[in-house]
C-alpha cells in the first residue's frame, strides 16, 4: 500500500512539473516567435478557421505553426470567431510586451 502511494505521488510529481514547464515554454518560447507578424498569422488562423484546404497548394509551415496557437489559446465554446482572434491577438500583444 505504500509503494503504490508513493508511485501516485510521484507520478503526480512529475504531472505537475510537465504542465509548469509547458505552460513557462509557451510563454517565454512560443508565444514569442508571432511577434514579427501578429496581424499576418491572425489571418492564418482565421483561414485555418473557416476553410477545410487554408494552404491551396501553398507551403504548409506558416500554417502548421499558426495551427500551434490554436492549441495554445484554445477558442472557447460558443465563443465567436471574431472574440476568439481578438482575444489571440491580445494573447500575441501581451507575450511580446513581455519579451521586448
Amino acid at each position: 500500500m505504500r509503494k503504490l502511494a508513493v508511485v501516485f505521488l510521484v507520478a503526480g510529481v512529475v504531472m505537475v512539473g510537465v504542465f509548469r514547464f509547458a505552460g513557462w515554454r509557451a510563454k517565454t518560447a512560443l508565444l514569442p516567435r508571432f511577434c514579427e507578424d501578429p496581424a499576418g498569422t491572425i489571418a492564418i488562423v482565421r483561414a485555418i478557421l473557416r476553410d477545410p484546404d487554408p494552404t491551396h497548394g501553398q507551403k504548409h509551415r506558416p500554417y502548421i505553426i499558426a495551427a500551434k496557437l490554436i492549441f495554445l489559446v484554445p477558442q472557447h465554446p460558443d465563443e465567436p470567431e471574431t472574440a476568439y482572434l481578438d482575444r489571440l491577438r491580445g494573447r500575441i500583444d501581451e507575450s511580446c510586451r513581455q519579451t521586448y
